[in-house]
């Protein structure tokens, strides 16, 4: 695409996407990358781990970190999301700020408003699911915001269609600085493929389960063998409680079979391969607490 070496006026750099969670954070970077990356749900704080997303274009190389929901932390994995989300802000070019138009303005939105003013980076306020919202209401909710910082722009979209889209990647491409590129132009993101399977498993649960399920589970890729006509994964789904594992079995196995029929689709579309997908699921009791646990499950480098 883009030959040997970008042209001279080639722009490159890092973008953090920072929010309250449900924003739509997720749902903005895979319509950015015209592919999906990175998991999407209907439940708060889906996004854990701080991810890069690239997206590479004859005019330049967006860097996007794609972060955990900003909220009040009621866990060791929750401290480590708002960590990671908030250490962002110093790390980056540019911050993009994601609102859910939708929703009222509360101590969330305060909180993160009171980091962005201790930052220098440039930031550009998204004002998301404009599609759900009356024009009077979306120009009533630009000037509250406009009142509250200075922004570099206000950009009102909508994540879910892709309206307005290009609107915000012009600011963003005359933003960012001329530099090189950093990753090779097909790579879409730095994330291994097992950290990609299991996020997707992860999705499915999501989807699937009801709400006193989602948040308390892992999912880790244990195996990824490739044969001669599909690859073999094998992969583990972490619960606190047994009755959670239950949840996630269902009568006679009919959850987990789903879990497993959805997730396997998407792996398949991620791998361009045949995959046999083998789910298991554990108990392993308070694990969003416990730093060996975080540790190995990728959501901590702290003991």
């Amino acid at each position: 695409m883009l030959g040997n070496k970008p042209n001279d006026e080639f722009r490159s750099g890092f973008v953090t996407v920072i929010g309250r969670p449900n924003a739509g954070k997720s749902t903005l970077l895979n319509q950015l990358l015209g592919q999906k990356i990175l998991i999407m749900s209907d439940k708060p704080q889906t996004t854990r781990n701080k991810i890069h997303c690239i997206l590479t274009e004859e005019r330049g190389q967006v860097i996007f970190l794609d972060t955990p929901g900003i909220h009040k932390p009621k866990h060791k994995l929750g401290e480590f999301m708002v960590d990671s989300a908030l250490e962002s802000l110093r790390e980056v070019d540019i911050i993009l700020y994601m609102v859910d138009v939708t929703a009222e303005f509360g101590a969330g939105e305060q909180y993160i408003l009171e980091n962005l003013k201790q930052v220098k980076t440039p930031c550009i306020l998204v004002l998301n699911k404009i599609d759900l919202i009356e024009k009077d209401k979306l120009l009533k909710k630009i000037k509250d915001f406009s009142d509250l910082k200075d922004f570099l722009a206000i950009v009102p979209l909508s994540a879910k269609t892709g309206e307005n889209k290009e609107e915000l990647m012009k600011i963003i491409f005359k933003e960012l600085p001329k530099g090189p590129m950093y990753y090779p132009e097909d790579e879409v993101t730095d994330q291994p493929e097992r950290f990609i399977m299991a996020e997707l498993v992860r999705e499915k649960v999501l989807q699937l389960t009801r709400d006193e399920v989602p948040h308390s589970i892992a999912v880790v890729v244990e195996s990824v063998e490739e044969k001669k006509t599909l690859v073999k994964v094998r992969a583990v789904i972490v619960v606190e409680r047994d009755s959670q594992k239950g949840i996630i079995i269902g009568h006679e196995g009919k959850v987990l079979k789903e879990i497993g029929s959805l997730a396997r689709q998407d792996i398949e579309k991620l791998l361009g391969s045949k995959v046999f997908l083998e789910l298991f699921v554990k108990v392993e009791k308070d694990w969003r607490n416990r730093g060996r646990s975080l540790r190995e499950f990728g959501y901590s480098n702290r003991s």
